[in-house]
């Protein structure tokens, strides 16, 4: 079927029917990234100007490489999978914009050339591709993980496999997908004296998605490590505390409720997970003609306002637990706020919210207004 997706027209697979797969995979839900990318792709080519070459690594229909071109990157759509190469050469000529098309392993093909900007979105996990890329990625490496039951503890097996870490199935299950990911990025990274600092980072929906600005340089692979630590999660009452360090020290009992129900979780990223002043000349960077171009600039907008406290809370969840009524969040978080607390909406839900505050020091800031 015919899409219009950015200002450009595909031919993609059609729907899915029940008990057959398309060879070729298109996610109308996936937009959104889709929007975001290009955005973020002409904030980066003004911050960094040497950046110009653009690997759509699983290209498939060839969306996100035909995008890119037609926005003026030099490049290269990769499938191992020769029907979805024919359809990305296909949507490239129906746009007239040009692009080189490898059929083959991207493992292969990035152990043989280089690229100023890597786009990774696999079915599942990206870690499989996550060595070979940051070996010949210059600038910006773009990484979409769908994969998210294991990222956040839901699956544990799965998730132990595939990002060498322990993820904890928790109330903030959403930010453990997230953390759990970049850590794994950046121990990969560092293996290769590359540093990541992540510019722009969301939740959204059934995926994660990072954008790790790279740095070649032994000490700032080092300073990515730093960022690396521990979760340490009661299951009765949801207090939760960080650990910075690579060896975790647990604790055997609950500083706020003095229970032994205590999950940890880690190696995690403890550091930011985007740079504030990108995420808004990435929001400025979304025209109008966008499809999502509203919900593009208040994920931004939410992004830019967000604390760096690692793990958010859920107020409902919160409340629940309590057995107390929630109020309205505008008030939550003033209350909060006077009590002298930084206080700010997260991005993961609706009534997800970061704070310096402990579990205790919220119920004593908040629940006069509860009852």
């Amino acid at each position: 079927m015919r899409v219009t997706e950015g200002g450009i027209e595909l031919e993609v697979p059609g729907e899915q029917t029940e008990g057959i797969e398309e060879a070729v995979f298109y996610n109308p839900r996936q937009e959104l990234n889709r929007d975001l990318t290009i955005a973020t792709l002409r904030a980066y080519r003004r911050r960094e100007e040497r950046a110009t070459t653009y690997l759509d690594a699983m290209t498939a229909s060839g969306v996100r490489g035909v995008r890119a071109a037609a926005d003026g990157w030099d490049v290269t759509c990769c499938d191992v999978d020769e029907a979805a190469a024919s359809l990305a050469r296909e949507n490239l000529d129906r746009n007239g914009v040009e692009a080189t098309v490898e059929r083959r392993n991207v493992n292969a093909l990035l152990h043989e050339s280089a690229f100023d900007v890597i786009d990774l979105d696999p079915y599942g996990t990206p870690m499989p591709f996550a060595d070979a890329a940051f070996a010949t990625c210059r600038d910006l490496l773009c990484v979409t993980a769908t994969d998210t039951a294991p990222l956040c503890g839901a699956h544990f097996n799965s998730g132990v496999r595939s990002y060498s870490a322990v993820p904890r199935n928790t109330d903030y299950h959403a930010e453990m997908g997230v953390r759990i990911l970049v850590s794994a990025l950046a121990r990969s990274a560092a293996r290769f004296d590359v540093g990541v600092e992540p510019i722009l980072t969301h939740a959204t929906s059934h995926y994660v998605r990072t954008y790790l600005d790279l740095e070649h340089k032994a000490t700032a692979a080092d300073a990515a490590i730093d960022e690396l630590g521990y979760v340490y999660h009661c299951e009765d009452c949801l207090f939760r505390e960080t650990d910075r360090g690579l060896i975790a020290d647990p604790l055997e009992r609950c500083p706020h409720c003095d229970g032994t129900r205590l999950l940890t979780a880690g190696p995690v990223w403890l550091g930011p997970v985007r740079d504030r002043s990108f995420v808004a000349r990435v929001r400025e960077a979304v025209p109008d003609a966008f499809g999502t171009a509203d919900a593009a600039r208040d994920l931004c907008e939410t992004l830019e306002t967000e604390l760096d406290e690692p793990m958010h809370y859920d107020q409902h969840k919160l409340c629940r637990n309590w057995g107390l009524p929630a109020n309205a969040m505008d008030d939550f978080l003033t209350d909060l706020r006077d009590a002298g607390y930084a206080a700010s909406r997260a991005h993961y839900g609706g009534t997800t919210f970061k704070t310096d505050a402990n579990v205790g020091e919220i119920r004593a800031a908040t629940e006069g207004n509860l009852d």
